[in-house]
């Protein structure tokens, strides 16, 4: 489903940056956010374990709820400060830790250095239990009824999800195994979109009710020029409603602070475009 368009060549070098990036970044947005938010680490019961996950919310009043699909680096520093930024515009936001099967953040003994096979392997058997049959649909009922149990969430209004490389896919799938529920899904370089799999994430279309962004960056059109068209031909012939845009001069990755690729320019258009699509259809 994630095919090798989900990696972005880190080194450990490059990688240690991620933290003190996300110092930086947790204090532009802090200064950014419209409310106080208040941030829980909590767990939640899936019927595949427990899973640790980020509860991010304005600290008064009910809002309605989004989840964060993260990308294939999963829950760190850089997504608590989205997530923070997200809910000071008024929402309130889950992010899981997506391998929770495999254990607690950070994934014991995973290598961070994907130029090393090895490091690559065990992150491809922590994505192997995420993308099985009917795992993410499992894993995005759980945390929409959780978010729904909250007493910070406004029930009457609509859910969103957005998602972060692998992440794309994972949206994709919430929108399509949850149409009731769902009212917008965003994707952010979102890898393996379209495939010649009979899961491909495009053939789910016809499920959804959800509006959608599809946000590609440039170098992932390039190696799938047909991709953008197969979606938009997609959308429209379901009648669903869809923005799908190749950011100019943006590499893989690119929306996520701390990444060697990140383009804080086009990161942040494509936030305004997500919020913007929230305030519209979560309602």
């Amino acid at each position: 489903m994630c095919d090798d368009v989900c990696f972005t060549d880190l080194s450990r070098r490059e990688f240690g940056t991620l933290t003190l990036a996300a110092g930086a970044v947790a204090a532009s947005t802090s200064a950014q956010a419209a409310m106080a938010v208040t941030e829980t680490d909590v767990e939640i019961k899936t019927p595949d374990g427990v899973a640790d996950a980020v509860l991010t919310h304005p600290t008064t009043g009910t809002h309605p709820g989004v989840l964060v699909w993260t990308d294939i680096m999963g829950l760190r520093p850089a997504f608590r400060d989205m997530a923070r930024r997200l809910a000071g515009e008024g929402y309130t936001v889950l992010t899981p830790n997506p391998f929770y099967r495999s254990g607690k953040v950070p994934p014991t003994g995973l290598g961070l250095n994907f130029q090393d096979p090895d490091a690559r392997g065990k992150m491809m058997q922590l994505m192997g239990a995420l993308v099985a049959p009917g795992a993410a649909e499992r894993d995005a009922a759980a945390f929409v009824a959780w978010l729904d149990a909250q007493s910070q969430v406004k029930k009457s209004a609509k859910i969103g999800t957005s998602g972060y490389c692998m992440g794309g896919p994972l949206i994709m799938r919430t929108a399509a195994s949850l149409p009731g529920r769902i009212g917008a899904a965003g994707s952010f370089h979102g890898g393996g979109l379209v495939t010649d799999k009979p899961e491909s994430p495009h053939l789910m279309i016809p499920k959804m009710k959800a509006k959608m962004l599809i946000a590609i960056a440039t170098d992932d059109d390039a190696k799938q020029l047909d991709a953008k068209d197969v979606l938009k031909a997609a959308f429209a012939a379901n009648k669903v409603q869809a923005e799908v845009e190749v950011y100019t001069d943006t590499k893989h990755g690119w929306c996520v602070p701390g990444s060697p690729v990140h383009n804080p320019t086009a990161a942040d258009r494509a936030y305004e475009r997500l919020t913007a699509l929230f305030k519209s259809a979560l309602v």
